[in-house]
């Protein structure tokens, strides 16, 4: 894969919103990228629609509520580009987060958070937002963690480790992260599972074809089950700053179903995670 010439970056309320924007900013810098900046909230009526039974006075505080949102995402936006010319803000969607997934389909690369539920800006954004924005799209996603520092100082990607399986979702993503993983100090791939050195040679011969040749295997050993934990202890064992992984899950019934793995890293990660489904 190419360095990423379009990245698409979600804002919203939430405190992590700039963090989301620094990050931006940098691989804008250091892939010679474009960015997009785009809000994406549910409004002030999907939220609270007994206000529509109301009068149309409540329609109307309803939309100054949605306005100042807005208005305060573009300068928080503005705030943090440090004048950067590759960041550009763009206007929300009219169907919000349904249609951000839609323009995700025009980016190589998006920059997400992950869900704090403790945030009193989480009832922005359904609860399902960042898997259905990922099963949706299609496209790989860099899901900030909501807490914790975001890898060490200088840009992330130093010290990757990947979490490999023989799916199509693992080897998307770890086709997305060869930017990265050309240029990292150190990378590690673990994997679990019946034949777990086998794919880990396989691996490894792929990646050395695309000049990544100093990859480290770890088998994990032949059991699969709570993968998402035994990652998240081993990424901090490694002390690594960036996590490469597959995106597994399924829509049911209106209702967006995420592997086991994928569930436990999207609730407790700690460290940047570059996903893909």
């Amino acid at each position: 894969m190419q360095t990423p010439g379009s990245i698409l970056l979600h804002l919203d309320g939430s405190a992590r919103t700039v963090e989301r924007i620094k990050l931006a900013r940098q691989l804008a810098e250091i892939f010679d990228a474009e960015v997009t900046a785009r809000p994406c909230t549910l409004s002030a009526l999907m939220r609270y629609p007994y206000a529509i039974e109301g009068a149309a006075e409540a329609v109307a505080i309803m939309q100054e509520i949605d306005k100042a949102a807005r208005d305060k995402m573009h300068a928080t936006f503005m705030a943090n580009t440090a004048g950067s010319q590759r960041l550009h803000w763009a206007e929300p969607e009219s169907d919000g987060p349904w249609g951000f997934a839609r323009r995700a389909l025009y980016a190589d690369l998006m920059i997400l958070g992950q869900r704090d539920r403790d945030d009193p800006m989480d009832g922005e954004l359904p609860g399902d937002f960042l898997p259905s924005v990922l099963v949706q799209s299609g496209r790989p996603a860099l899901v900030l963690p909501y807490a914790g520092p975001i890898g060490p100082i200088g840009p992330i990607g130093r010290n990757v480790l990947v979490a490999w399986k023989e799916t199509r979702e693992a080897a998307r993503a770890v086709t997305a992260a060869l930017p990265w993983l050309r240029t990292a100090a150190r990378v590690h791939v673990v994997t679990y599972g019946e034949d777990a050195e086998g794919a880990l040679q396989r691996l490894q011969e792929y990646l050395r074809a695309q000049g990544v040749a100093n990859a480290t295997l770890h088998p994990g050993g032949n059991k699969e089950d709570d993968a998402g934990n035994k990652l998240l202890s081993f990424a901090a064992d490694l002390s690594a700053d960036l996590l490469v992984m597959g995106c597994y899950g399924h829509s049911r019934a209106r209702e967006w179903v995420m592997g086991g793995a994928t569930l436990s890293l999207l609730q407790w990660m700690t460290l940047p995670v570059l996903m893909s489904h």
